[in-house]
């Protein structure tokens, strides 16, 4: 499939006559919630990620209990989670220009290989009670590597296997399947920790890979579309910089999910330390806080699969929605009233996950969304070791509930400012009103306000 107009359904690319507003932003058609998995070469690469998600949760929450155990410290936490996401802040952007250059699946092979090694080898030292904390950090590290190339590559081989018209769908389904590995993984980690211990759950994840590696190997190429790949050349990094730069539809929506990303989601910090110190239900509350958190996000992603679109102020609206919620949970005075929030928090974390990465896929031309993920997961993912670090240190000095209450507010901040940023750049203003007797928050055009108005 070549890179011309029209080839991957985009939106046409916002002029300065024609700014992107909330309402148009990556718009699409509804389809039914599992309409992708009809696609053989999707149906295997799911089923071979419900099984991988699920031992990487079982990982992260091991890699977080076992980080606080040795160490008794949420800074620590902070580094571990920092040192997994730093390789996507310094090598990002240049693990897209591979992405682009080479055909995902062989890439996809190896990354994923590379990955169950290190939660082997992490396994190794755990069970034979050799750990010390730096394996961890080069662990996390190790992982870090390899998810620079992995996940855009995952990002933009979604397209080549169910094309452009079950995009949506399909991006949300693996967002879905994602969560649902978080539902079960967490309540096994718990369970394994508690039982026999951290290092089975890494054993588990290690093993866990042969699933996606057999249903890489087990499609059929003829069914993948064709994409065109990006030529070895001089200047692509930049190139791919500039494309995003003349496109406020793309920027940001980046822009937001780096915000969020680096100051509102450091959950590993958080709830570790809420389990611990504040409500003091050990690493089974940590479980729980992540069980239901995940509930909360599988719903979001099921409601994403079913609406069909990407309307950036659904994308303001949630940003705005789980930095609220984030205060809320700050300053919740029982255990089990912050345990049910993380469910709420949940829906909000993953529709703006969904909708600014499906917004972006969609107004992406083919041949630069290599470049255009990898700047998307490096904003998002690649700020946390900016954040975590410091979020563990807030943690620690001033307690988890100001540390937490914090996030939550910079989130809501970013939310209203880029609204009203977006707002203005499509000669919007916001409107209240009454819609079948509830009440409604919209974004109006002016010109129409101004007609209502003279007439």
């Amino acid at each position: 499939m070549s890179p011309g107009p029209g080839a991957d359904s985009a939106p046409a690319p916002a002029t300065p006559d024609s700014p992107p507003t909330p309402d148009t932003a990556g718009r699409t058609g509804k389809s039914s919630m599992f309409s992708s998995l009809k696609i053989r070469n999707y149906r295997l690469f799911f089923i071979g990620q419900v099984v991988s998600n699920t031992g990487t949760w079982m990982q992260r929450i091991a890699q977080d209990w076992l980080v606080l155990s040795l160490t008794g410290s949420s800074a620590a936490v902070g580094i571990t989670t920092a040192l997994q996401f730093l390789p996507m802040l310094l090598f990002g952007l240049y693990g897209g220009v591979l992405v682009d250059r080479l055909p995902k699946r062989p890439t996809l092979l190896v990354t994923q290989s590379a990955m169950a090694l290190t939660g082997l080898a992490l396994a190794a030292l755990t069970l034979s009670g050799h750990v010390q904390v730096w394996h961890v950090y080069v662990a996390a590290f190790a992982v870090g590597l390899a998810t620079v190339v992995d996940n855009p590559a995952r990002q933009s081989f979604v397209s080549e296997m169910v094309g452009p018209d079950q995009l949506q769908n399909a991006v949300s389904l693996n967002s879905a399947n994602f969560q649902s590995a978080r539902l079960v993984g967490p309540a096994v980690a718990g369970v394994m920790i508690t039982g026999v211990g951290t290092g089975w759950a890494f054993l588990f994840n290690g093993l866990s890979f042969v699933a996606p590696l057999a249903g890489l190997l087990l499609m059929r190429n003829r069914d993948l579309k064709v994409v065109e790949r990006a030529p070895r050349g001089k200047g692509q990094l930049r190139e791919g910089l500039q494309y995003v730069a003349k496109r406020p539809d793309l920027i940001w929506p980046i822009v937001l999910v780096g915000f969020i990303g680096t100051f509102g989601f450091n959950f590993p910090v958080w709830l570790s330390a809420y389990a611990d110190d504040v409500f003091h239900a050990g690493a089974g509350g940590y479980s729980l806080f992540n069980t239901l958190m995940a509930v909360g996000s599988l719903v979001g992603a099921l409601l994403a699969a079913r609406r069909g679109t990407a309307r950036l102020r659904v994308l303001i609206a949630a940003a705005a929605a789980f930095g609220l919620l984030e205060i809320v949970a700050a300053v919740a005075p029982s255990y089990w009233l912050f345990a049910l929030l993380m469910i709420p928090i949940g829906i909000a974390g993953l529709t703006v996950n969904v909708t600014a990465n499906t917004a972006v896929q969609m107004g992406t031309d083919p041949a630069m969304r290599g470049r255009v993920m990898a700047l998307f997961m490096m904003v998002f993912m690649g700020g946390t070791p900016l954040g975590a670090p410091v979020v563990g240190w807030i943690t620690d000095a001033y307690g988890p509930r100001v540390s937490f209450a914090l996030g939550g507010v910079i989130a809501a901040a970013a939310a209203a400012t880029i609204g009203l940023v977006l707002a203005r750049m499509g000669d919007l203003r916001l409107s209240f009103g009454w819609n079948h007797g509830h009440p409604s928050v919209a974004f109006v055009p002016r010109e129409r306000e101004q007609l209502a108005t003279a007439a």
